[in-house]
């Protein structure tokens, strides 16, 4: 009896776990809070992205002003957005006024879509038109409809910017609410934004932080993205709400962390590419002991390291 009754637990636990990935379900509930006056947040899982989650991996934001609601970026899928959306409404019945998409990777746009059905105006910077016309884009869209389905499908579309923000940052007064939109690539990509409330001292970062965990380095421009960090270390914000991972009401140290990280592997790989040392060699030797025990570790870690490997190679005189 015993062990039947585990039996049934065990199958009641794999079938809730099923579950999780279909429509019906969710796996983690959007819910925004409120990190400063008009300033919200929300937060996705430090995860991979997959049908059981949703794609519900990255965070967006929207700060409430007297013109209407400025949203920053659009979630990994159409559902999320929506339900991002209705979270707004529970806020506001203001209409959403724009959104910023702080970068084009899938994570932060599949949900635009939905965003701007809403009547949203989308704003991004143009450095973004080469990924988002590319073959790269347009293979990640065709996989995530297999991967991430049905969150993700036939319908879910690549959505370009209404407005491409061409200067080094654009000033928006909505109903005498100020924000500051500033283009701080090339760095995780060509077309990083990051969004600056004066008032609340709040700095939506994007992905130049994830907060307590390893960051996705991919193609990046690290040299770049040192230098923005130092830019947005500057400013002095009260609070950080990054592309990843919780608020960070002490700013600096996360900046700090990320900038760090991305230090560490450009000495160590930049030193192992100027020896002409082999890329396994180099990486089994380094000393990676700060970084390890932080979320996503093991899946991105090597993946940096090798990305980086070759950067400092090319770098390389």
């Amino acid at each position: 009896m015993l062990m039947q009754r585990i039996m049934r637990s065990l199958h009641a636990l794999w079938l809730a776990l099923l579950l999780l990935g279909s429509p019906g379900t969710q796996a983690q509930v959007l819910q925004a809070r409120e990190v400063a006056p008009a300033v919200w947040f929300v937060q996705g899982e430090t995860a991979l992205g997959s049908s059981a989650n949703r794609n519900f991996i990255s965070n967006a934001g929207f700060v409430v002003t007297p013109a209407g609601v400025l949203v920053i970026d659009g979630l990994g899928s159409p559902a999320l957005a929506e339900e991002l959306l209705a979270a707004i409404r529970r806020v506001t019945p203001l209409p959403i006024h724009s959104v910023v998409v702080t970068h084009y990777h899938a994570d932060h746009i599949y949900g635009l879509q939905a965003l701007k059905a809403a009547g949203a105006r989308i704003l991004a910077h143009p450095a973004a038109r080469e990924y988002l016309h590319s073959d790269t884009a347009r293979q990640r869209l065709t996989v995530s409809r297999e991967e991430l389905a049905p969150w993700v499908d036939e319908q879910t579309r690549l959505v370009p910017a209404d407005e491409w923000l061409t200067g080094p940052e654009t000033e928006l007064n909505l109903g005498g609410e100020r924000l500051l939109i500033r283009h701080v690539g090339p760095a995780h990509t060509p077309e990083d934004l990051v969004v600056f409330h004066p008032r609340s001292g709040s700095l939506f970062a994007g992905d130049l932080v994830f907060r307590g965990r390893i960051p996705f380095i991919g193609q990046a421009d690290s040299r770049s993205w040192i230098a923005a960090l130092d830019g947005l270390l500057s400013l002095q914000p009260a609070r950080l709400l990054p592309g990843h991972g919780p608020v960070a009401d002490a700013p600096q140290t996360d900046l700090q962390l990320t900038r760090d990280y991305l230090l560490h592997l450009r000495q160590t790989m930049g030193a192992a590419a100027r020896n002409l040392e082999p890329f396994d060699e180099a990486y089994a030797r380094t000393d990676w002991s700060r970084f390890e025990a932080l979320p996503m570790f093991r899946y991105a870690n090597r993946m940096n390291a090798y990305n980086t490997y070759l950067l400092m190679e090319r770098e390389a005189p």
